[in-house]
């Protein structure tokens, strides 16, 4: 008789809502149904502005971790684009795709975060907006009653209730978001930072985003 192998220490099989980051994060994962991509200064919002005006945005137009991201997570898993802005709408999604499947669907959340070196899109290091949208994912599917979460996702749902009081003032204040300042993009920034402001769900198809 053939046993399954055991789970890995850092797969988070066990759970349903799991959280990475990064390209190698999501490969440390075990599979998903459902992929959640988070970049919220860059590839996030701008996949959520194109498909709330009925449009698609191409993977080669967005931040090169997000489509490495993609590639990582294979042709089975449907792919997300989500930020602060449209945590709900995502956590809405998800729990349809399960509904429609008729049983429990398994989530990874995948903070993008910053490039380590321009050449090495699976390299990334954390950051503060992609922390607090990945938490404000987890936090509305704990909302909506899927809240079987590891502990990595319990944690940056925690962190998200906790200062979502201060979510513009950390989004100004963080290294992305002074960068952005200082190109002019000011207003930008104070944008991805609403939360809930967008219903739309960016759904990767055929190498580009496009609304769900």
């Amino acid at each position: 008789m053939t046993s399954s192998p055991a789970p890995r220490p850092h797969d988070q099989s066990t759970y349903q809502v799991r959280l990475e980051w990064g390209p190698a994060g999501l490969a440390r994962l075990a599979p998903s149904d459902v992929v959640v991509v988070v970049d919220v200064l860059d590839s996030s919002t701008r996949a959520v502005e194109a498909a709330a005006a009925g449009e698609e945005i191409l993977l080669d137009r967005l931040d090169p971790v997000v489509g490495e991201i993609a590639r990582v997570a294979g042709p089975d898993a449907i792919v997300l684009a989500a930020g602060l802005v449209n945590a709900r709408a995502v956590a809405e999604a998800v729990l349809a795709e399960q509904t429609r499947r008729a049983g429990r669907t398994s989530v990874a959340i995948i903070a993008a975060g910053e490039l380590v070196a321009p050449d090495a899109a699976d390299l990334v290091h954390p950051a503060v907006e992609d922390q607090l949208g990945a938490g404000a994912v987890v936090a509305a599917l704990g909302d909506l009653g899927i809240d079987h979460t590891s502990p990595d996702a319990a944690v940056a749902a925690e962190g998200f209730r906790a200062l979502r009081g201060a979510v513009r003032h950390l989004l100004t204040a963080s290294g992305s978001g002074r960068a952005m300042a200082a190109r002019g993009e000011r207003d930008a920034v104070a944008g991805a930072a609403v939360h809930d402001s967008a219903g739309v769900v960016p759904v990767l198809r055929d190498g580009g985003f496009r609304p769900l």
